[in-house]
């Protein structure tokens, strides 16, 4: 039998190392995104390809990498995909480290001698190529490998730190062997730019390190285990939180105690820093105090890599055009770091959701600078809980009344009845969770639904891509064996057509899951130490990542991405289930051909997994984001503002003006982030050729603290004009404050009166190009509206502070996306002229859910000629959940479009408008939904009856196919899909209403049937 020597082996393994990295790379670059996709990638591409800043806690890092990426990119148009490439490299080199793990692993437990037989030289590269090539295919690591996001490059590093400590551990009796420690802290300073999941890899460094230098005790392992928590929960809090801390301490000293210029301090410190670790450095090595001299050249690589920040301070201090929370002094910058705009989750101690406040403290002082000196702009609120509410392990803690649905829901809990006495003086009666409930909330939800579904997505297969919320019909994982599949969410072959037919319908039939299993058992029974380490990396980059998060209910978006080290840490064992396989095949088989044998039947996984999951990885031809983007900026007026709220459809239009200079006179404004001063002061400076908004509020009438909020108050009778209402509210006269009800140490400004009036110059509305000539007879003399919440927050006053001084110079427009939360009673003054509300003087008042009054000559030119909807009709183009939820809104537009036209008599018009529709966003690419009612009835209005029956007889049958499903299942999961089961029956009782106003024949009684079907059996279910 043929033998290899450690050279040979080494060179074969380098050459499969790279034989995965180019399978990988070839994946992943035949499936990237051509452009930026829908959250936080938009963004991503924005801030590194310019250079900005972008949202906490930064990337400085990562930014660099993508600034590097896309300075080959030809065109601006192919800038996304150099960014993308990116990632894809950064994936595809993950998967090379993988690889090189598992074989260190398993030629630990494969080697017998200081050679290799071909057995086991089989063995040992099929290990690592199953593991290698089934993470490649995941469905979490795919999922970010093809667009620009901080994932894909944080679990290099992660793959990369893990290997260094493996590779320290084969030369750790070496001279010079710990530089390879030395590598691992430079790596993790470096990693603090792209994201902080790499650092909870540092139990895992330090096992490695204590089984390879010391003798393993039960006590010994304890030690080592506090120790890498210690050295985490250092670097987390000490390094990078802590060096920024007292630094701003230094800055406040030198500036406002010496009276020195701004940065003095910091300077300072820097240099101090230096000179401490350097002097220490020399010291020790002088002496040759080894492990000082280790810890500090490993403290001074990781500050020079966490010295990256220094680039987001710079770019900051130049003012971009995105620069968000500002972070250009210390103070501002500990604010970034800590993320503290989103809020912060109790973890170990804490309160209940129904806790009642029995007070609130002052924190710790916001600085800002002013005329040479940091002062005191706010400081933060500490509120304090009845002590009978506040429980250790506090799951259940949000009081928002959703999330508080959502913790009854996952845990019908009963609680503990506890008496206190109301804000309004009167005894109540409340109901705390006990610790048990917490525990369940937990299991239940935050580990059983937000991670171990996320583990069975890429190990035993998915249901579809819809998110949903703990019912059988979205979201699950599924395997493909209908005995565990059907049990627990139905019947899965009588399922809706509309959830088969899902791309992201993907079954693995357990393989991936059972070879992990198998994997992980042999692992433990051949080498426990190397099981622990891998052991501590699964459960750090998992599990305590439940804990650290404390999720609640109804997250916005799915999380697994959160997760991905623990899924590559699974791929370990799952590389080592083919040495398990090995063992039994051996017994019937050679060796030799058992080791060619285990190797080929676990290709099976990688092989599935890939045949499976391509569908819905494959990106490529995708376009829907920025042409979202694109659209909602194309049919603006020029020098328009334009109101957005949330990541999608805000980042969209970043990225088309930033990258792609689409109408960059264009001002977005994030109203969300009006509410904080920095994101104020960005927008009243000139950005590209967009002007400031042209705000009466100065920075001392809205900095951090002033104005947060505003109360409502009728103490006039009567509307008051707006204009003098803003120079009210601006005044700082004690007779514009009232006593704060929040706090009894400050006076808050208020509005005098609900109702508010703004008079119309018909001349300059018309002048303006506000209206058009041809609708002046539409003009109000007087704007009137009412406010109907009792406070305003910032961002509202900046929209009526536009309103009162920008006298329709420039069109102000709210995005149709912005929920009707946001649009302070003004929405009896839109004018829909696409994606887009414009604010003008002429009254619609709402119609059921339809705000605005259609435009139809704008919009029709805006919808018909200006939009872009490339891919959307492609059916090779994956379509996601939220790619399609977007879309949703294309088809809202073009039925209120032709309904406008129905109503000026231009059915003809209409139908174009509708038939452009069905061509551009075709039911069979997205399936119809409950909004996909306007258009049948747009069919209907406009004479095209055959056209509408054919329609509603698509949604009709979907709808019943998905009532026929759900009735057939259990009462309990029943009772979770009552929302499906609501929408389902308003879409076939709608569909009734129009065929019986239009129809009236076979089709409406067919429509009867099937409602009164499925009404009679629920009638029975109840």
């Amino acid at each position: 039998m043929q033998t290899f020597d450690n050279k040979s082996f080494n060179r074969i393994n380098n050459v499969f190392g790279w034989f995965v990295f180019v399978v990988a790379a070839i994946v992943y670059m035949a499936t990237i995104e051509p452009t930026a996709s829908f959250w936080d990638c938009g963004e991503f591409i924005t801030s590194g390809n310019r250079l900005e800043v972008g949202h906490p806690p930064g990337t400085p890092i990562f930014n660099l990498l993508v600034r590097f990426f896309t300075m080959f990119a030809p065109s601006k148009e192919s800038i996304p995909i150099f960014a993308n490439t990116m990632s894809a490299l950064a994936s595809a080199f993950t998967i090379m480290f993988l690889f090189w793990t598992i074989t260190h692993l398993a030629r630990k437990i494969v080697r017998k001698s200081e050679t290799y037989t071909s057995t086991q030289l089989i063995q040992i590269i099929s290990a690592g190529l199953i593991g290698s090539l089934a993470f490649t295919f995941s469905d979490t690591f795919w999922f970010s490998a093809v667009e620009t996001i901080v994932f894909a490059t944080s679990s290099l590093f992660t793959a990369l730190v893990f290997w260094a400590i493996l590779k320290w551990e084969n030369v750790a009796d070496e001279p010079y062997a710990n530089r390879w420690i030395i590598l691992i802290a430079f790596l993790m300073g470096l990693s603090i730019g792209v994201h902080l999941l790499n650092l909870v890899a540092i139990p895992a460094i330090i096992m490695v390190y204590y089984f390879r230098k010391y003798e393993v005790t039960k006590w010994g392992v304890i030690k080592a285990l506090i120790l890498g928590m210690i050295l985490l929960l250092v670097i987390m809090f000490g390094i990078i939180r802590g060096f920024v801390v007292v630094a701003s301490k230094f800055e406040l000293l030198f500036v406002n105690g010496f009276n020195l210029p701004y940065n003095s301090g910091v300077l300072f410190y820097l240099a101090l820093i230096i000179t401490l670790v350097v002097y220490g450095i020399w010291y020790t090595n002088k002496y040759q105090k080894i492990v000082a001299n280790t810890i500090l050249v490993g403290l001074a690589v990781m500050l020079i890599g966490y010295s990256s920040y220094a680039v987001t301070v710079i770019r900051s201090s130049s003012n971009p055009p995105m620069n968000q929370n500002s972070p250009n002094n210390m103070f501002s910058l500990l604010y970034y770091l800590s993320r503290e705009q989103y809020g912060q989750s109790p973890l170990i101690y804490g309160q209940s959701f129904n806790a009642p406040v029995i007070a609130a403290e002052e924190g710790a002082p916001s600085y800002i600078p002013r005329n040479g000196k940091y002062i005191v702009a706010s400081r933060k609120v500490n509120y304090k809980y009845d002590d009978r509410f506040m429980t250790v392990f506090p799951r259940m803690f949000s009081n928002e009344p959703n999330h508080i649905n959502g913790y009854k829901q996952w845990t019908n809990y009963t609680g503990i009845p506890v008496q206190i006495t109301n804000q309004d003086g009167k005894a109540e009666t409340r109901y705390i969770p006990k610790l048990s409930d917490n525990i369940k909330f937990f299991w239940r939800y935050q580990f059983g639904f937000m991670y171990w579904r996320y583990f069975m997505w890429n190990f035993a297969g998915r249901q579809n891509d819809l998110q949903g919320n703990g019912d059988v019909l979205k979201g699950n994982w599924i395997c493909g064996i209908p005995l565990i599949d059907d049990a627990r969410l139905g019947p899965q072959d009588k399922l809706p057509e509309v959830y088969l037919k899902d791309k992201a319908r993907n079954r693995y039939f357990l393989l991936p899951l059972l070879l992990g299993l198998a994997g992980l058992y042999y692992h433990f029974k051949k080498n426990q130490k190397d099981f622990w380490v891998v052991t501590l990396l699964f459960v750090f980059t998992g599990i305590a990542i439940i804990v650290y998060l404390n999720q609640k209910p109804f997250e916005p978006r799915e999380r697994d991405y959160a997760y991905v080290g623990s899924f590559y840490a699974f791929a370990i064992w799952l590389g080592l289930g083919v040495l398990a396989l090995y063992e039994l095949l051996k017994k019937a088989l050679s060796e030799q051909f058992a080791a060619i044998g285990s190797g080929a039947v676990c290709m099976v996984v990688p092989i599935i997994m890939c045949n499976q999951n391509w569908d819905d990885h494959d990106r490529s031809g995708r376009y829907t984001s920025v042409d979202f983007g694109y659209n909602m900026l194309i049919g603006c007026a020029p020098n328009a503002i334009m109101f957005t709220y949330g990541d999608n459809d805000t980042y969209p239009l970043w990225y088309n003006q930033e990258v792609e200079a689409v109408r960059r006179d264009v001002r977005v404004a994030n109203l969300n982030y009006l509410r904080g001063d920095w994101y104020i002061d960005q927008m009243k400076r000139k950005a590209y050729t967009s002007d400031p908004l042209p705000l009466s509020m100065t920075h001392d009438k809205y900095y951090s603290g002033k104005r947060d909020v505003v109360l409502v108050a009728n103490r006039i009778k009567g509307a008051i004009d707006l204009r003098q209402a803003i120079s009210f509210i601006l005044s700082d006269n004690e007779i514009s404050q009232v006593q704060s009800p929040y706090s009894e140490n400050e006076k808050i400004c208020y509005f005098p009166s609900k109702s508010l009036y703004l008079p119309i110059d018909k001349e300059d509305i018309i002048k303006t190009g506000t209206v058009r000539p041809e609708k002046a007879k539409e003009i109000v003399d007087t704007m009137a509206w009412k406010m109907s919440e009792s406070m305003i927050i910032k961002e509202g006053l900046v929209i009526l502070d536009l309103l009162a001084t920008n006298n329709w110079k420039r069109p102000m427009y709210m995005g149709s996306t912005v929920s009707n939360d946001s649009y302070q009673n003004l929405d009896g003054y839109f004018q829909l002229e696409g994606l887009m509300y414009r604010i003008v003087p002429i009254k619609s008042p709402r119609v059921d859910y339809d705000y605005g009054k259609v435009d139809t000559k704008l919009m029709y030119d805006n919808v018909m000629n200006k939009y872009r909807f490339r891919s959307i009709a492609n059916p090779k183009v994956y379509l996601d959940e939220n790619n399609s939820r977007i879309i949703s809104n294309y088809r809202t537009i073009f039925a209120r479009l032709a309904g406008a036209l129905v109503d000026e008599g231009k059915k003809d018009s209409a139908i174009t408008v509708l038939n452009r529709c069905i061509e551009v966003i075709p039911p069979s690419n997205v399936p119809f939904n409950y909004l996909s009612l306007s258009l049948v009835e747009g069919y209907y209005r406009a004479g095209a009856i055959d056209k509408g029956i054919s329609y509603s007889k698509i949604m009709l049958k979907s709808s019943a196919d998905q009532m026929r499903f759900i009735l057939n299942l259990s009462k309990e999961q029943i009772g979770r899909l009552h929302n499906d089961i609501q929408l389902n029956m308003a879409i076939i009782q709608e569909l009734y209403r129009l065929a019986n106003q239009y129809e009236k024949g076979n089709h409406k009684k067919e429509i009867e049937n099937a409602f009164n079907t499925f009404a009679s059996k629920l009638g029975r279910s109840e």
